[in-house]
């Protein structure tokens, strides 16, 4: 993994305000965000993600404006590559079980069946895959 994927829970905080918001300044971060820091340690924090690759910022009159550089999806997706590497062994059947496990008591029977779906869709895909594969050689 890079650096700039590698984010502190604070840092997670603020690009998730930052994503919600579209662009924030130093003090609509500071609103956003649980407990909120210093404005100089927010700042700082915004710093670090600019210099992360994760965040640009321009001036709006006598304050920095920032704004993501790194689409959402494209973040989450690297940091749950992350997260698979560091707690699951690159497993994401271990993973979706740890969920599974955590949601029990919350995740709904529609959200069940919609999880079958997509492993059902997923089946399909792996055999279309393997079906050209093997016409191929």
């Amino acid at each position: 993994m890079t650096r700039a994927s590698q984010l502190s829970r604070r840092e997670r905080q603020i690009m998730d305000a930052i994503y919600r918001l579209e662009e924030a300044s130093v003090k609509e971060v500071m609103e956003n965000i649980p407990e909120a820091p210093s404005y100089s340690s927010v700042r700082t924090l915004l710093g670090k993600l600019v210099e992360k690759g994760h965040l640009s910022h321009r001036e709006s009159g006598p304050k920095y404006v920032y704004f993501p550089l790194v689409e959402r999806n494209k973040a989450s997706r690297s940091a749950l590559t992350n997260l698979l590497s560091t707690f699951f062994s690159d497993s994401p059947v271990l993973a979706v079980n740890t969920l599974l496990d955590i949601a029990a008591d919350d995740i709904s029977t529609e959200e069940l069946v919609e999880l079958e779906k997509l492993i059902e869709q997923k089946k399909r895909l792996g055999k279309q895959a393997e079906s050209k594969a093997g016409k191929s050689k």
